[in-house]
């Protein structure tokens, strides 16, 4: 019975040697979470669930929306550009994608094209906090016609960026808020072709 005992009081030990190891090894880097945004576990929260739901990595981490049933890509495009003119984010770039695999494959393929918006400000601004946020830039609209015909829009999910990590001055946070703002109303406007 002494044995029994001894060995219930090794294990305990062990346990409370383990704990403590563990405290000191990554205890530092959990006082680190007291600095990141109040909205950031909410954030992973959602990107967690919909990781678990979709089981795709890439799915988890965009917003996408589906076009109206009835609008051509031509029509969500020009829509696109007159609500980025109209809040003042610059057009930089389009990319279709689709034209480039017909070229080099010889064959017909799915409308792909990654529009770029930029307010090189703003991302001037990003930038000095941190130059990952290069990665983010310029904020990408891709408009995706999925394999049964029908037209989507994604970006990347910006909530990351702005609250995944510790709180951004509150000057930049508010211009990444209206930053977001204006990428999802040109998302939802040109999904409806809202002028």
């Amino acid at each position: 019975m002494r044995f029994i005992w001894n060995l219930f009081g090794l294990l305990g030990f062990l346990v409370v040697l383990l704990f403590l190891t563990a405290i000191v090894q990554i205890g530092p880097s959990i006082t680190r979470l007291f600095e990141f945004d109040d909205q950031a576990l909410t954030t992973y929260a959602g990107i967690g669930r919909s990781l678990l739901e979709t089981g795709s990595g890439p799915e988890a981490t965009v917003w996408k929306i589906p076009v109206a049933d009835g609008l051509s890509a031509q029509e969500v495009e020009e829509t696109m550009r007159f609500v980025a003119n109209e809040h003042n984010i610059k057009n930089v770039g389009e990319l279709p994608l689709y034209k480039e695999v017909e070229a080099m494959s010889g064959k017909p393929f799915r409308f792909i094209t990654v529009y770029m918006f930029c307010n090189a400000m703003t991302a001037s601004r990003m930038l000095e906090i941190n130059d990952a946020f290069s990665a983010y830039l310029p904020c990408r609209i891709s408009m995706v016609e999925d394999k049964t015909g029908k037209l989507w829009l994604y970006t990347l999910n910006m909530d990351l960026m702005i609250y995944g990590g510790k709180t951004l001055p509150p000057a930049m946070k508010e211009e990444a808020v209206k930053v977001k703002d204006i990428i999802l109303d040109i998302m939802n406007r040109g999904a409806n072709g809202d002028f």
